[in-house]
C-alpha cells in the first residue's frame, strides 16, 4: 500500500519534517473524527466541511450494497442493453470513464459512454455510435440542475419518444441526492430505477459510492474484489503513522506545492490515461482557491528534463500487469537531472478503488497543509452565472452581448485587450505568450469537437509552446473542463495564461423546450468563463475559427513556432 518510491533529493528532509508534524497534530485521527476544524478554524464552516467527509465510510458502506447493484447490472443485460449513455458532468462521470477505459465491457454486458460535452456534433457522433433502442440512459449528477445534462435528457427524451412511440423511462435511472430536481424528474417520468446516493459525498470524492460503482457493475465488474481493494486503502490510510499511504502522498503534495512545485505532471501508461482525468478534478477542484493550488498536468507527452522547470512533482504512475518502457524510463531521466518523482505501482487495474481512496485521503491532507477547505469550489459558480446571464438575454434579444472588434485574418478572430491585439496574428500570439514568467502555465481551452484530430493537434500546439517557453500546459474541452480545472484557473495563483479556442458550428441540434440549441449554449458557456477569468484579471485570448477547425488549428500551430 506504500508508494513504491520516491525520488525527492533534497526536498525529502522538509516532507519527512512535514509527516512528523502531521503526525505530531494527529491530522489522521482527527480526519476519520470528521474534526472539521483541521482546515479551517472558523465554526461557521464546520458543517459544512463535516458535510463533505461521507467518503470515509464510502467503500465500508458500498460493500453492503453490492449485491443490489450487481444484481440491477444482470438485469439489465439480461434485458438486452448493448450501450449505456451516461449524461453527467464532473464527480458525477469521471469515475465511470475511468472505469470504462481501464476495465472495459465484461462479455454479453453493454459498453457504456460518457457524453459530458454540449457539442452538437460530438453530440450527434454519439447518437450514431449505437442503436437508440438498446441503449440505457444514466443520469448522473449531485445538484440534479446541471445545465448540460438536463440538456441532453430533453434531447435524448425526444428522439427515443420518437423512435418507440412511448415515454422512454423504462431505459433511463438516475443517480443523485436525495431531495434534488433530478429525483423529482425521475419519479415523474417513471425511471427504470433511481439511486439516490449520500448527500455527505461531494462530487468529486464520489469515486467509491454509487456514481462510480453503478455504471462500473453495468460493464460487468465483480464489485466486490473492487471493494476489497479499496478497503484494504482505507484501512491502511488510517494508520497514524509515515507508514500511511494517504498521509505521506499528502505530506509530499502538500509540501513541495507549498515550496512551489505546484506542476503536479503525471506520467501514466496508455492504460491508465483515463485515470489522469478522474485526478485532475480532484486536485485543481480541491485545492485551486485562496491564490493557491495544486494544478494537475495530465497528458502532456514527456520531454527531455531541460524542458521543465522548477515548479514540477512528477507523478509516475506503472501497471505491474502490463510492464513496457516508456514513462519508467522518463522517470529516471528526471530523477537524475534533479526533479523530484513519486512512483506508484498498480498490481492490475482493480488496483484503482485503492487510488481513488489513497488519492482522495491525500487531497485532504494537502488541504491541511496548503490551509484551504478542499471540500469547497467557491470560484466554479462564476462561469454557471455568466453563462446563465447570458442565455437570458440571448432569450429576450435573440443576441449575445456585444464585444470589441477582434483582430481578424484568413477566418480567424482573436479577441484581446488592445495591446495584445496590435500587429498580425502571429504577432499578437507570440505577443501573449511572452507574458508567461517562470512557474507559470498555459491552459488551451477548446470548445469543439473532442475528435482524435482536434486532441491530436491541440497537443501538438500545447507541446510545442511547453519547449519553446518552459512552462507547464494543460488541455480541456469546454464545458468539461468547468466541472474540473475551472476551480483553480478563477481561485488559484494568478499563473495561468489562457487561449480559448471557439469555432463556428458545421452543424447544430435543438434543445426541445429551450429558445437555444446546443452550439448556442456552448457558444454562452465559452463567453462566460471567458468573462469570470477577465473578471478575476487573469491573461486570456479567445481564437474564433470558421467551421473548418482541423485547418485552423493547423494555423494556430504554425503561429506558436
Amino acid at each position: 500500500m506504500a508508494l513504491s518510491q520516491t525520488f525527492l533529493g533534497s526536498l525529502q528532509d522538509t516532507v519527512s519534517l512535514r509527516l512528523q508534524e502531521l503526525i505530531r497534530e494527529r491530522v489522521v485521527e482527527r480526519l476519520w473524527a470528521r474534526d472539521a476544524s483541521l482546515w479551517k478554524p472558523d465554526p461557521a464552516l464546520h458543517r459544512h466541511i463535516r458535510d463533505r467527509l461521507g467518503w470515509l465510510a464510502a467503500p465500508e458502506a458500498m460493500v453492503e450494497r453490492a449485491r443490489e447493484i450487481t444484481a440491477f447490472a444482470r438485469r439489465i443485460r439480461e434485458e438486452g442493453f448493448t450501450r449505456v449513455f451516461l449524461l453527467g458532468m464532473g464527480g458525477s462521470s469521471l469515475c465511470a470513464e475511468v472505469c470504462s477505459g481501464t476495465l472495459g465491457s465484461a462479455p454479453g454486458f453493454p459498453s457504456l459512454r460518457v457524453l459530458d460535452t454540449t457539442d452538437p456534433a460530438a453530440i450527434r457522433r454519439a447518437e450514431g455510435s449505437a442503436p437508440l433502442d438498446r441503449a440505457l440512459f444514466i443520469l448522473a449528477s449531485k445538484s440534479g440542475s446541471t445545465i448540460e445534462m438536463q440538456s441532453l435528457f430533453h434531447y435524448f427524451r425526444q428522439r427515443l419518444e420518437s423512435l418507440r412511440g412511448t415515454s422512454p423511462g423504462d431505459c433511463l435511472i438516475a443517480i443523485t441526492d436525495h431531495g434534488t430536481p433530478l429525483e423529482t424528474l425521475a419519479r415523474e417520468e417513471r425511471f427504470l430505477r433511481v439511486f439516490l446516493n449520500p448527500s455527505d459525498i461531494g462530487g468529486r470524492y464520489s469515486a467509491l459510492s454509487y456514481f462510480g460503482l453503478v455504471p462500473l457493475a453495468l460493464l460487468g465488474a465483480d464489485l466486490e474484489p473492487f471493494l476489497e481493494r479499496a478497503l484494504q486503502m482505507a484501512k491502511a490510510c488510517r494508520l497514524p503513522t509515515a507508514e500511511n499511504p494517504g498521509l505521506y502522498l499528502g505530506a509530499v503534495l502538500g509540501e513541495l506545492g507549498a515550496r512551489g512545485r505546484d506542476k503536479v505532471t503525471f506520467l501514466l501508461p496508455p492504460a491508465l490515461a483515463s485515470f489522469g482525468d478522474w485526478v485532475e478534478q480532484l486536485l485543481a477542484e480541491s485545492t485551486g482557491k485562496e491564490g493557491k493550488g495544486l494544478l494537475p498536468v495530465v497528458g502532456e507527452a514527456a520531454g527531455s528534463p531541460e524542458v521543465y522547470g522548477e515548479d514540477r512533482l512528477f507523478i509516475h504512475v506503472r501497471l505491474s500487469s502490463a510492464p513496457g518502457p516508456g514513462p519508467a524510463e522518463r522517470a529516471q531521466a528526471l530523477h537524475r537531472a534533479g526533479h523530484p518523482v513519486v512512483e506508484i505501482a498498480l498490481r492490475d487495474p482493480l488496483d484503482l478503488a485503492g487510488e481513488f481512496f489513497r488519492w482522495e485521503t491525500a487531497t485532504a491532507v494537502a488541504g491541511v497543509v496548503l490551509g484551504i477547505n478542499p471540500f469547497d469550489e467557491p470560484d466554479v459558480t462564476a462561469s454557471k452565472l455568466n453563462t446563465h446571464r447570458i442565455l437570458e438575454e440571448f432569450r429576450e434579444t435573440r443576441r449575445f452581448p456585444s464585444r470589441e472588434a477582434p483582430l481578424e485574418e484568413g477566418g480567424i478572430r482573436l479577441y484581446a485587450d488592445a495591446t495584445t491585439r496590435a500587429g498580425s496574428l502571429r504577432d499578437a500570439l507570440h505577443r501573449f505568450l511572452a507574458l508567461a514568467r517562470p512557474s507559470d502555465y498555459l491552459a488551451l481551452l477548446a470548445y469543439l469537437d473532442r475528435s482524435p484530430q482536434h486532441e491530436d493537434l491541440l497537443q501538438a500546439i500545447r507541446i510545442r509552446i511547453r519547449d519553446r517557453y518552459r512552462i507547464a500546459t494543460t488541455v480541456g474541452f469546454g464545458p468539461r473542463y468547468l466541472h474540473s480545472t475551472g476551480q483553480i484557473h478563477k481561485g488559484g495563483p494568478n499563473t495561468g495564461l489562457f487561449i480559448q479556442i471557439t469555432a463556428e458550428d458545421a452543424e447544430d441540434l435543438p434543445i426541445p423546450g429551450a429558445p437555444y440549441s446546443f452550439s448556442l449554449l456552448k457558444q454562452a458557456q465559452a463567453l462566460g468563463d471567458y468573462q469570470a477569468l477577465q473578471e478575476r484579471e487573469r491573461r486570456i485570448v479567445e481564437i474564433h475559427m470558421s467551421s473548418k477547425v482541423e485547418q485552423g488549428l493547423k494555423t494556430l500551430l504554425d503561429m506558436v513556432s
